[in-house]
């Protein structure tokens, strides 16, 4: 009797020792279930928003790409999630490793695979990017509910399940938008980045496997899968540098001197057997060495030529340095303030030999100074005045331009700057997105009126009057609406074709026919041109029959950003 009084104490006491454990097994399964499910939706998230980026950079219209690829994806997570209710409950989580590796292949290996297709088949791109778009939306949408039925031995009920893993997979989103944003493209390319998600999707199966290991029926076969596909993201990971080269190698005719991705674009250079180099921007080109001057003598040299001073200079975009160039031309020029968003394009300019050589050194200087976006400063960039030097053997004092480099958004810019300028460049890509429209808006244009000078003259690249006849006319429309006038004038330039620029100030002092008669009253160019000269800047002004009539009266505002849609109307029936 004595001995069953005590070991039935000692049988209480392993029993609840042996539920301790279990409750601590489950709450651990559940939290690796939870993470995995964190880190999975941002996995997902972070793949959708790596092929909307590529697809955008290789087909244009960002907006565009990047509205269907997220709607297919979320279609086809739809698609996953009731697919996953044919599977029986037997091996659960086998199923549900077999997904994370299968994601972390295709996620991983995808935008490589797209980016290889549209260099050499590009008649089966649309194809492979569905594809993996599908196909990737599917294993995402799959996942949920599957985790969801193996949390069920985890969860007290259904609510705590449901709520569980939906907060998880939501907050993994946001986490995954996060790293996607501001970590990746510090330490990796865009091909990099996927391969990198791809590694992480391997990580979370393989913690699967070790905490569910009770409950896998394949456990070795699994085991050498995620080994075997990491080592081969690994080695794709030390490779995807030299294999981009060689697939965008593709994309152009010429030979690739230089390709990167920034947050903003997407940027290659190329050189021919001639040794014409051109520079690409998401796929645009956005200049050719051998005609360039074509295009940035006709952007800056009117503009300063008709200005009544030209001290301080504003150049938005043109981060190349190319319109810097030109403008430092002018020995009377006190002040340059270029605004680029995209710091890679300007330290480009500024450290590529080539870049160098062609802007000549404009941007690399020991009177440039370059700025944080948090720079702009009470006293206003417009307010610089430049340093002086002694030259010669007499004490006198020359002025040089101060250059200033900023890399900030050019609204953001013209809203928080103060001062103002004598001339200001437009040097902007063509509105082919809805992004770039704003910059050709009402709205902007009449923040832009506030930075320039009573008298100031402004110049904006407006596209192709030919090409985009309706885009180019419109760009004119929105300036005439926003107080300024303008007058357009064009060149052919061989790289782009056909190519337009307006031309004004404000229309208390300049009309259309003021700013004409002085570009036609200009004698000579005073500053060094390879290209142009007082009789072109006069032939320019004139436009064939019927050219400058429009079918539409509207402008272009940030919620209709009309002179996109025109751009897109006007390409797409050229082509």
């Amino acid at each position: 009797m004595d001995e069953e009084k005590t070991t039935e104490p000692m049988k209480q006491e392993n029993r609840a020792a042996t539920a301790r454990i279990r409750l601590s097994q489950r709450v651990i399964s559940g939290m690796v279930l939870g993470a995995g499910m964190f880190l999975m939706g941002g996995i997902g998230l972070a793949y959708e928003y790596s092929f909307s980026k590529l697809s955008s950079d290789l087909l244009g219209n960002s907006a565009r790409q990047w509205a269907i690829i997220i709607a297919v994806m979320m279609l086809f997570m739809g698609i996953g999630a009731d697919v996953q209710k044919y599977f029986r409950d037997r091996n659960l989580v086998d199923k549900l490793i077999l997904s994370e590796v299968a994601l972390g292949l295709l996620g991983g290996f995808g935008p490589l695979g797209m980016l290889i297709t549209f260099g050499r088949f590009p008649e089966y791109f649309a194809l492979v990017q569905y594809f993996l778009i599908c196909s990737v939306g599917m294993l995402i949408g799959f996942e949920i509910p599957l985790v969801t039925r193996i949390n069920e031995s985890y969860a007290k009920n259904l609510r705590y399940n449901l709520a569980r893993i939906l907060k998880m997979d939501y907050a993994g989103s946001l986490f995954g938008a996060l790293v996607w944003i501001f970590v990746l493209p510090r330490f990796f390319t865009l091909l990099e980045g996927a391969v990198v998600l791809g590694l992480v999707s391997m990580l979370v199966a393989g913690l699967t496997l070790v905490c569910f290991r009770d409950q896998v029926a394949r456990r070795r076969s699994l085991l050498l899968t995620i080994l075997f596909c990491s080592f081969g993201l690994l080695f794709s990971l030390a490779r995807t540098e030299e294999w981009t080269v060689n697939a965008e190698q593709h994309l152009f005719r010429d030979r690739v001197l230089y390709t990167d991705t920034s947050v903003y674009q997407h940027v290659a250079l190329t050189e021919s057997r001639t040794g014409v180099v051109k520079c690409y921007l998401n796929g645009h080109i956005q200049f050719s060495s051998d005609d360039e001057a074509i295009y940035h003598e006709n952007l800056v040299h009117p503009a300063m030529l008709i200005a009544p001073r030209r001290d301080n200079v504003l150049v938005l975009g043109g981060g190349d340095g190319l319109a810097v160039r030109e403008v430092l031309r002018y020995s009377d020029v006190y002040s340059v303030t270029l605004v680029d968003i995209d710091p890679m394009m300007t330290t480009l300019a500024r450290e590529h030999p080539i870049l160098r050589s062609l802007n000549e050194d404009s941007l690399r200087d020991a009177r440039t100074t370059v700025l944080e976006s948090n720079a702009i400063s009470p006293g206003g960039a417009g307010k610089m005045y430049a340093p002086y030097r002694r030259v010669g053997r007499h004490r006198g004092e020359e002025k040089i331009a101060d250059i200033q480099i900023m890399n900030i958004d050019a609204i953001q810019f013209v809203e928080e700057a103060e001062g103002s300028f004598d001339v200001i460049i437009l040097d902007f890509p063509d509105p082919n997105s809805p992004e770039l429209a704003t910059l050709y808006s009402e709205k902007f244009y009449r923040s832009l009126g506030k930075r320039l000078a009573a008298d100031g003259i402004l110049v904006s690249q407006s596209t192709s009057p030919y090409h985009a006849k309706e885009a180019f006319l419109c760009v004119g429309r929105t300036l005439l609406g926003s107080g300024f006038g303008v007058a357009p004038y064009h060149d052919n330039v061989p790289s782009f074709g056909e190519w337009g620029w307006w031309i004004g100030g404000h229309d208390y002092v300049y009309d259309p026919e003021r700013i004409k008669r002085l570009l036609k009253g200009i004698e000579r160019t005073i500053a060094e041109t390879r290209y142009l000269n007082a009789d072109l800047i006069g032939a320019s002004l004139v436009f064939g029959k019927g050219r400058l009539e429009s079918l539409y009266e509207d402008i272009s505002t940030l919620s209709a950003p009309r002179v996109h849609t025109y751009y897109l109307m006007g390409w797409q029936e050229s082509l």
